[in-house]
């Protein structure tokens, strides 16, 4: 049985738009660089014809990889999620014990991670540890970097 891929809304409609723009947008560019590349005649040393190759491998892999999450993905509605525990779907705030800073996250599923935006995977190390835990818990998470203790100061609905 293949994994199911946690989603929020916003995370599946992302997800749908840019199938949807690769499908109906890039592969008509493509389409069109390798048509015209074709045109310019001899194929066995033309770059542009090989870059719009490379191109469309790239845009059908992507394609191919959307069309998979999305058929094994579950939507997590975040109106509906429990906030006494820290789930998919929640913002928790936490503090970094030995740093004295105040991080803020909201756990996603893994197709969603993106910790530059402050998402983190429930599968991340940190996201595991915190998964099930309540305000005012502390939690220890084994890094590369050695352990760091984080205390769950919030859990709250994602704004986003």
């Amino acid at each position: 049985m293949e994994k199911k891929n946690l989603l929020t809304y916003e995370g599946l409609r992302k997800l749908e738009e840019e199938l949807q723009d690769l499908k109906v947008v890039k592969r008509k560019e493509v389409a069109q660089k390798i048509k015209e590349a074709r045109e310019q005649g001899d194929l066995s040393e033309n770059a542009e014809y090989d870059a719009a190759k490379d191109e469309q491998r790239d845009i059908e892999a992507r394609i191919e990889d959307i069309e998979k999450i999305l058929k094994n993905a579950e939507v997590v509605v975040e109106d509906e999620v429990d906030l006494d525990t820290i789930n998919v779907g929640c913002q928790v705030k936490i503090l970094d014990v030995e740093f004295d800073e105040e991080l803020e996250y909201k756990i996603v599923g893994s197709t969603e991670a993106n910790s530059l935006k402050g998402k983190i995977s429930n599968e991340s190390p940190l996201g595991r540890a915190i998964i099930g835990k309540r305000a005012g818990d502390t939690v220890v998470v084994e890094t590369e970097a050695g352990q760091l203790e984080y205390k769950i100061l919030e859990i709250q609905r994602s704004n986003s």
